[in-house]
């Protein structure tokens, strides 16, 4: 499972995360780019490779939940 996380203050909501994600996650809302179907997330970080702003961010949460217990 993933978080899938969009700064807003860095979206330019040129498309590109809607266009090359698999799994449909994103969608454009009001000019920028909102992770509509995050639980959809596979984890290939398309998104991120393709996004020029760095707006961007997938996180595995069972790693995340596993660094908070360590």
């Amino acid at each position: 499972m993933f978080e899938v996380k969009v700064d807003d203050q860095k979206c330019v909501g040129c498309e590109e995360c809607v266009d090359i994600c698999p799994e449909e996650v994103f969608e454009l809302q009001d000019e920028k780019s909102v992770p509509i179907n995050a639980e959809a997330c596979v984890g290939c970080e398309s998104c991120v490779e393709v996004c020029e702003e760095g707006a961007i961010t997938v996180t595995e949460i069972y790693r995340l939940k596993m660094d908070l217990f360590s």
